[in-house]
C-alpha cells in the first residue's frame, strides 16, 4: 500500500488527492509541461520516442513519433515545440508533425542523447546530455558511467554552449524566483545542486550541494519550482515527490505516489494549482508490474495548497 498523505513542515494543507488522469502504460513518461494557451499537458515518452499532448477536456492523447529517443520538450510558438531527441535539437510543428532541426551535438557520438531540459527565464533552452552507457536501456539494469554527462544551452541565434561537464546523470532543472540561482539534479550523485546563474549570459558557476537524498528516498529525477520558491523533486524508484526548501536544505513535504518509478513533475491547470507527475513502466519486472497496475500513468495531485510557476517559452 502507498500512503496518499503528505507529512509536512511549514505547509498547512489537507491530504493531497492523487488521480491517474492519463491511464496509459507509458514506457518512460517524462518532462510534463503545461501549455496554458491551449489548456493541455505536453510531455514525452522517452523510450517510445514519442512527444505527447493530452487534452484534459476530451481525455485524448495525441502523439508524434520521432526517429530517436526524445529526452525533453519545451514550449515555443503556438503549435510549435522545441524537442531534444538523440543529440539533436529541433522545432516540432504539431500540425504537420515535421521537425526542423536547428542544432546537432557530438556527431561522432551517435549513441549519446539529450535528457531532461527546460527553458530559462530569458528564453534559452538548457538540457543535459547523456553519453552511451550512462542510462540503462529499456528495462535492462545497466552499469552507469560516472562523470560523463554535460549540460548545454541553446541560444536564440541557434548557437549551443556547453556550460557544465563531468556530470553523472544530468536531470531535473529549474531557476529561483529572482533568476539568480540555477537548480540542477545529478541523479547518480543523489543530490540537488545550486549554482549562481547569470541571466544575461546563461553562465553557470559556483556549485554547491543543496539537498542530498537519503537511503530509501529513491533517486532524484525531474524537478520544478513553486511560487514560494520551494523545489518539488520526483524520486524514481522511491515512489514519491518531495518538497525541499532551497534556502535551508530542509525536507518540507513528502507526497507518496501509487507507483515506484516516479520520473518528473510540473504544475499546471487553473492558476497552476495542480501538480502533474509522470511515471515509467520500463525498469519493472512482470511481477512488479502486476503489483503496480498504474505504472507508466500520468497523475494529477491536487489540494497541495501551493501554486506553480508558469513555464517559459523558447525565444528562438
Amino acid at each position: 500500500m502507498f500512503s496518499l498523505g503528505c507529512d509536512s513542515v511549514g505547509l498547512a494543507m489537507a491530504s493531497p488527492k492523487i488521480e491517474a488522469v492519463i491511464r496509459q502504460r507509458h514506457r518512460m513518461a517524462e518532462c510534463p509541461v503545461w501549455e496554458e494557451e491551449t489548456g493541455q499537458l505536453v510531455y514525452v515518452d522517452i523510450n517510445s520516442r514519442n512527444v505527447c499532448r493530452w487534452n484534459p477536456f476530451t481525455g485524448e492523447v495525441q502523439t508524434v513519433g520521432l526517429r530517436n529517443r526524445v529526452g525533453s520538450v519545451a514550449l515555443c510558438q503556438k503549435g510549435t515545440y522545441l524537442v531534444a531527441a538523440g543529440t539533436c535539437l529541433g522545432l516540432l510543428d504539431w500540425g504537420t508533425k515535421q521537425v526542423q532541426w536547428v542544432a546537432w551535438l557530438d556527431r561522432d557520438k551517435p549513441h549519446n542523447r539529450f535528457n531532461d531540459g527546460k527553458v530559462d527565464p530569458a528564453g534559452r533552452f538548457v538540457a543535459g546530455e547523456l553519453p552511451k552507457g550512462t542510462m540503462p536501456e529499456a528495462s535492462a539494469p545497466g552499469m552507469w558511467a560516472r562523470g560523463q554527462g554535460s549540460l548545454y544551452t541553446l541560444y536564440g541565434d541557434g548557437s549551443v554552449v556547453r556550460h557544465l561537464e563531468g556530470l553523472g546523470i544530468p536531470n531535473g532543472l529549474d531557476w529561483s524566483l529572482d533568476h539568480r540561482t540555477f537548480y540542477h539534479v545529478d541523479s547518480l550523485d543523489y543530490c540537488v545542486r545550486a549554482f549562481d546563474y547569470d541571466i544575461q549570459t546563461g553562465g553557470i558557476a559556483n556549485p554547491r550541494i543543496l539537498y542530498h537524498l537519503q537511503q530509501g528516498q529513491g533517486m532524484p529525477d525531474g524537478m520544478c519550482v513553486d511560487t514560494a520558491g520551494k523545489l518539488w523533486v520526483a524520486c524514481i524508484d522511491g515512489g514519491r515527490v518531495i518538497r525541499v526548501d532551497p534556502e535551508t536544505g530542509m525536507l518540507l513535504c513528502t507526497v507518496h505516489m501509487p507507483v515506484s518509478r516516479v520520473t518528473s513533475c510540473s504544475f499546471g491547470g487553473p492558476s497552476y494549482m495542480d501538480l502533474y507527475v509522470t511515471s515509467a513502466a520500463d525498469g519493472l519486472s512482470q511481477e512488479q508490474l502486476l503489483k503496480e497496475p498504474q505504472a507508466g500513468h500520468v497523475f494529477k495531485v491536487t489540494s497541495l495548497g501551493v501554486r506553480g510557476v508558469a513555464p517559459h517559452a523558447f525565444s528562438g
